[in-house]
């Protein structure tokens, strides 16, 4: 094991991360709220159309334009991705800093993705005591979900990365 200061930048941006998330959670919906930003900025309702053919459950309510309204449908879907993105980016720092900490790459991805979700888990029912907040165990799933591509991702990486290395020094030495 070798430990190293980009290690610990990785640790550091995650807590930084999670610093963020736990300000957002913080912040009653109406302040977060992008659905006049939207109205301004899509006042003409592009690809409307194409939209308005989905709809779905999530949560036990319907997602469509129907049900909530163009802005508000627009704005459910930025709000996923920045579920998925943010703990995308937490889980993979998570991995980064932790890789050459634990024992083994595996290891190091299994504490990451715990550490990543657990945190979802824990900033939902900070939503919990939050006003006008509502947590939501999907959104932990989509958290989680997030965090694990990236560790999955990184993984597939270092590993392809780990081979073409090993590679490359068995052809070197069988080659002399």
């Amino acid at each position: 094991m070798r430990f190293t200061l980009k290690d610990n930048l990785f640790i550091a941006l995650a807590l930084i991360i999670m610093a963020g998330l736990f300000y957002s959670s913080s912040q009653p919906y109406g302040e977060q709220s992008l659905t006049g930003v939207l109205d301004t900025l899509l006042a003409k309702e592009p690809l409307k159309d194409v939209l308005s053919h989905i709809h779905f459950n999530y949560a036990g309510g319907e997602v469509s334009i129907a049900a909530q309204g163009y802005s508000s449908f627009v704005e459910f879907f930025i709000r996923k991705l920045a579920h998925f993105g943010i703990y995308f980016l937490l889980g993979l720092c998570w991995f980064l800093g932790l890789k050459n900490k634990m024992t083994s790459i595996g290891l190091a991805a299994f504490v990451a993705w715990l550490l990543a979700s657990g945190y979802a888990a824990f900033d939902e029912f900070h939503q919990s005591i939050t006003p006008d907040r509502t947590p939501l165990m999907e959104d932990v799933i989509l958290d989680a979900t997030g965090a694990l591509t990236s560790i999955l991702l990184a993984l597939v990486f270092f590993l392809f990365i780990f081979k073409k290395k090993q590679t490359k020094q068995s052809f070197k030495k069988s080659k002399w």
